[in-house]
C-alpha cells in the first residue's frame, strides 16, 4: 500500500494516512463507498495465470467462458453462481497454472484441461478456393470462424492463439490435446494475497478444508485490517479466529464430490452484498449446494455462543441463523457489539470513506489549520449525516464530532461517536389478558 493505514496506539507513525481506531464505550463531500466487492482465489481448468482479473455479475452471466472456460450454466461454475447470488463484482485468482493444450494449427489460450475441449477445423472456402474456412470449436458449438488465405491472416480469439506458420489444408476438425491442470500449493495462495494488497473489496473467500491455508487467511486478514488499514471480512470455513474480521461458517456441504466447505462460496457473496444498513440475519440461502444443518436449539445457541455463522431450517427454507463473526472475546475497548457483522460493516464503511477522503482531498493539500480541520470536520459530519439518513447509525449529534490538531503540525486527531442501529433479531412481548 502507498499510503500508511491502521490502527493506532500512540501518535508515532511515519508514513502519511489515516489511522483510525473504533472501540466500544465503557458500558456504565462525502459519499458512501459502494458495497459488493467480493475477492477470491478459484482452482479452475481454464483462465488467466498470475494476476487477478475482475468479473462483474453481469459479465459473469453474459462471459462466464471467456473468463472460467464453461457457459453460466455448468456445474462447474455452480460454486461462482452462488457467489453472484449478491456479489456485484469479484476480484478472481486463479490458483493453478497447468499445461496449454494444442495442435498442429493453434495453442489453447490458456493452460488447463478445458483446452482439450477445442477443436479447429478446416475447410476450401466455397466462393474462393484459394482461401480456407478455419473454425474452432468448443464441446463441438462453434466459437469463432475465420476466412484466410494463410495461417499468417489468422486472429486470434478467446480461446486460441493459431500458429502464424502452420501449413493451411482441408481437414476434419482436429482436437487439442496436452492441457493439464496444475496442482495448487500454499504458495498459490500466498501469492494471491500478495497481489490482493493494492486491492479494496468488502470480502474476501477462501474454499478449503485445509488449517493451515485457513491460517493464512485468517493473519492475512488480520494484517491488513488492523496494520495496513484496508477494512474487509474475512470468510473460511470452521475456524475459531475470535476477531471481528474473520467470518466461520459452520455448516458442510454434503454433496458428493464438493468441497465441504463450498457454503462459503455463497456467505462470501452476501458479506460482500448486504448494505451497510441491513444484516444477513434470517436471510434465506438460494444457492445450489446441499447444505447440512441437522442442529438442535442447544448446538444453535452454542453455535452463536462460539461465533460461527450458521444456517439452520426455519420449516423448509434454509437461513442465516444470526449475521455474526468469530469474536468471543470482548473487552471494554471491544464489546459485544463488534460480534455483529452489521457493526463491522458500519464501522469498515466510515474507516473506508473516511480515509479515503482524507487521503484524496487532504493529505498533502490542506493546511492544517483551524479552516482545514473544520473543513474536515464538515466532511465527516456530512458522512455520518448520510448513514443516519439511511438508518446505519441514529441519534447523531456533530458536536460529538471533534478536529483539532496533534502532536505534530502535520497530524489531525479525530475524535467520533457513533451510535450504530442493528437489525430486529428478538422479540420480547408481554400481553396483559384481563
Amino acid at each position: 500500500m502507498a499510503l500508511g493505514g491502521g490502527i493506532f496506539l500512540t501518535q508515532n507513525k511515519v508514513l502519511p494516512g489515516a489511522y483510525i481506531n473504533f472501540v466500544s464505550l465503557n458500558s456504565g463531500t462525502a459519499e458512501l463507498g459502494e458495497r459488493g466487492f467480493a475477492a477470491m482465489g478459484f482452482e479452475l481448468d481454464w483462465g488467466p495465470e498470475g494476476e487477478i482479473f475482475t468479473v462483474t455479475n453481469g459479465d459473469f452471466q453474459k462471459n462466464s467462458a471467456k473468463y472460467f472456460g464453461y457457459a453460466y450454466t455448468s456445474d462447474k461454475l455452480k460454486g461462482l453462481r452462488d457467489l453472484f447470488l449478491n456479489a456485484k463484482t469479484l476480484y478472481a485468482y486463479r490458483l493453478n497454472g497447468g499445461v496449454k493444450a494444442a495442435n498442429a494449427y493453434a495453442t489453447a489460450k490458456y493452460s488447463g484441461t478445458r483446452g482439450n475441449d477445442i477443436k479447429i477445423g478446416i475447410a476450401v472456402n466455397a466462393d474462393d478456393e484459394n482461401k480456407f474456412d478455419v473454425t474452432t470449436y468448443v464441446d463441438n458449438n462453434v466459437a469463432d470462424s475465420q476466412t484466410v488465405e494463410t495461417a499468417a491472416g489468422l486472429v486470434s480469439n478467446n480461446w486460441v492463439d493459431f500458429k502464424a506458420d502452420a501449413a493451411l489444408a482441408a481437414a476434419a476438425a482436429t482436437a487439442l490435446t496436452g492441457g493439464t491442470n496444475g496442482s495448487v500449493t500454499g504458495q498459490s495462495h500466498q501469492d494471491f494475497l500478495d497481489k490482493l494488497e493494492k486491492f479494496s473489496f468488502n470480502a474476501l473467500g477462501v474454499v478449503t478444508t485445509d488449517a493451515v491455508t485457513k491460517g493464512l487467511y485468517s493473519a492475512f486478514t488480520k494484517r491488513m485490517r488492523d496494520e495496513v488499514g484496508l477494512k474487509f471480512q474475512c470468510v473460511v470455513y470452521n475456524l475459531a479466529a475470535d476477531h471481528e474480521g474473520v467470518v466461520s461458517v459452520k455448516n458442510a456441504c454434503s454433496d458428493t464430490g464438493e468441497n465441504a466447505a463450498s457454503a462459503v462460496y455463497w456467505v462470501t457473496g452476501a458479506i460482500a452484498g448486504c448494505e451497510i444498513n441491513k444484516s444477513n440475519l434470517n436471510k434465506r440461502y438460494d444457492g445450489k449446494f446441499t447444505i447440512t444443518a441437522d442442529y438442535t436449539q442447544a448446538q444453535l445457541e452454542a453455535a452463536i455462543r462460539a461465533g460461527e455463522f450458521t444456517f439452520h431450517f426455519v420449516g423448509e427454507d434454509l437461513r442465516v441463523l444470526a449475521d455474526i463473526n468469530t469474536l468471543v472475546t470482548v473487552s471494554d475497548t471491544k464489546g459485544d457489539m463488534f460480534k455483529e457483522n452489521q457493526t463491522v460493516r458500519v464501522c469498515d464503511q466510515i474507516a473506508n470513506d473516511i480515509a479515503n477522503i482524507f487521503n484524496t482531498r487532504y493529505l498533502g493539500t490542506v493546511p492544517n489549520d483551524k479552516a482545514g480541520r473544520t473543513s474536515l470536520w464538515t466532511d465527516i459530519v456530512k458522512h455520518h449525516k448520510q448513514l443516519e439518513d439511511i438508518r446505519a447509525i441514529e441519534d447523531f449529534d456533530p458536536e460529538n464530532i471533534t478536529v483539532e490538531r496533534g502532536d505534530t503540525k502535520k497530524s489531525v486527531v479525530v475524535n467520533d461517536v457513533i451510535t450504530v442501529v442493528n437489525a430486529m433479531g428478538q422479540l420480547y412481548m408481554t400481553v396483559l389478558v384481563e
